[in-house]
């Protein structure tokens, strides 16, 4: 297996097509499809199916895939360690954020990115908590914005941040509290729209609520935070979250937020590295400007209802 059979792979996959993958690679395409087929008869598997409109992953292809990426990008991170200066840090580093955590951190960490290392390119994606660790394991992003669970000891951990969970509904809900704050178990009997359990605050939740012999009663399960927003708005239910991913809607007064007592709710962000892939020069500045940006949203009250933890 070649490095370039990998490329080739990624790309047919990237643009649907061969004869496309072929145009981009500046590579014939017989040739590309005898590589193909090489790498089909290497893995015993079939990777690909044609079609009339392209190509499609078959489940194999599929899996293939994710590990092409993977060590495409190993070895490009490798390739850019060598030659880049640790002072003027250059190259490509991917951060994997939670949907819940980038309305808070993705643009400032990216505006920041931009002014004070401009020869790094800075990939941030949105994902699944759950998703984001097995993206570090294998190599996928270099970093990733990740909850402290307690199964976080395969990574190299920097905590970020306290984060306070609240109670938040459509600004006229019949749920909604008449004070500023709410109990946890009113919270909890009340229509509850959260993310399901692979999302990092559902488990959160629901441990909180097992050590004072609680649990949400009938959930509404979306993982979309986008789709979540307009249920609530919808009149569905409410929801247990941070507020970052809400703070428009707050600050629009359609929304609002309370804060949980009896007991509060919090969780520990905290930003992850692979502790078996060393981390290139550009990584390890964006992972001091992730700190760095953190504290100053913290300190400026622009993450909302969040401490620093480091500085």
């Amino acid at each position: 297996m070649e490095l370039r059979q990998l490329r080739y792979f990624v790309a047919i996959v990237d643009h649907g097509s061969l004869s496309r993958a072929a145009l981009v690679l500046h590579v014939a395409q017989p040739a590309l499809t005898q590589q193909l087929r090489q790498l089909e008869q290497e893995l015993d598997a079939q990777l690909l199916h044609r079609t009339a409109q392209g190509v499609l992953s078959t489940d194999a292809g599929k899996v293939f895939y994710q590990h092409a990426q993977a060590i495409l990008k190993q070895v490009a991170d490798a390739r850019s360690a060598v030659t880049q200066s640790a002072t003027r840090p250059s190259g490509s580093v991917t951060l994997g954020l939670p949907h819940s955590i980038s309305g808070a951190l993705a643009l400032p960490l990216l505006m920041a990115a931009r002014q004070q290392y401009p020869e790094i390119t800075l990939q941030l994606t949105e994902e699944l908590t759950g998703n984001l660790s097995e993206q570090l394991k294998s190599g996928r992003v270099n970093l990733a914005v990740l909850f402290d669970d307690g199964q976080l000891t395969p990574f190299a951990c920097t905590a970020l941040a306290e984060e306070e969970l609240r109670f938040i509904c459509r600004a006229d809900a019949a749920c909604a509290p008449e004070g500023a704050s709410i109990t946890l178990a009113q919270a909890l009997a009340a229509p509850l729209i959260l993310p399901g359990l692979q999302h990092g605050v559902r488990p959160r939740i629901e441990s909180v609520a097992r050590t004072v012999g609680l649990a949400p009663g009938d959930v509404i399960e979306i993982n979309s935070i986008a789709i979540l927003k307009s249920a609530i708005l919808a009149g569905m239910g409410a929801t247990i979250l941070p507020v970052a991913p809400v703070l428009d809607e707050v600050k629009r007064g359609t929304m609002r937020s309370y804060r949980i007592h009896n007991p509060a709710i919090s969780r520990t962000v905290v930003l992850c590295a692979s502790k078996n892939i060393p981390l290139t020069n550009a990584a390890a500045a964006i992972s001091r400007l992730a700190v760095q940006v953190t504290a100053e949203l913290c300190a400026g009250g622009t993450w909302l209802g969040a401490r620093a933890l480091s500085s």
